[in-house]
């Protein structure tokens, strides 16, 4: 089985960025537990970054061509607006869950809003960096769930 991690803008700097929101783990740790924890459950976790919508979308088209088992996607802010990733990822045919370290319901009333919402299949946040993993589970689940 083979999952993708798409992390969105911005999250280059975690471990720099805002440490009260987002604590201080590095995307390369969030990374190196997705990979520990996808060798436990015997898959093939793969990750991507970009600070460019252009390139996201991209890389979730190339995910339907490669027929990935289960998408998992921090889009960071891109989740309140961005219109162009909700409709890549519309594309998809495998489960795409949408997680959050920061509880996204619980901030400003702008981050409340999920434009991916109505077509992920669910959405996990407010855990920190458990919520990768929490969405990696959830995602596997889903998948063998799907017949993957």
């Amino acid at each position: 089985m083979k999952v993708l991690m798409l992390h969105g803008i911005n999250h280059n700097m975690f471990g720099k960025r805002d440490p009260a929101q987002y604590g201080t783990i590095t995307l390369d740790e969030i990374n190196a537990s997705l990979q520990a924890l996808g060798r436990e459950l015997g898959i093939d976790v793969e990750h991507f970054q970009t600070n460019s919508e252009c390139d996201m979308c991209e890389r979730i088209h190339q995910a339907f061509t490669d027929k990935v088992d289960a998408v998992l996607i921090n889009a960071g802010a891109w989740t309140h607006y961005s219109y162009g990733i909700r409709d890549a990822l519309a594309i998809l045919t495998c489960p795409v869950i949408e997680l959050h370290m920061s509880n996204i319901h619980a901030r400003e009333p702008f981050r409340h809003v999920s434009v991916f919402a109505e077509i992920v299949k669910g959405q996990i946040c407010g855990f920190g960096a458990d919520s990768y993993l929490l969405a990696l589970r959830a995602a596997v689940t889903a998948a063998n769930a799907a017949g993957r």
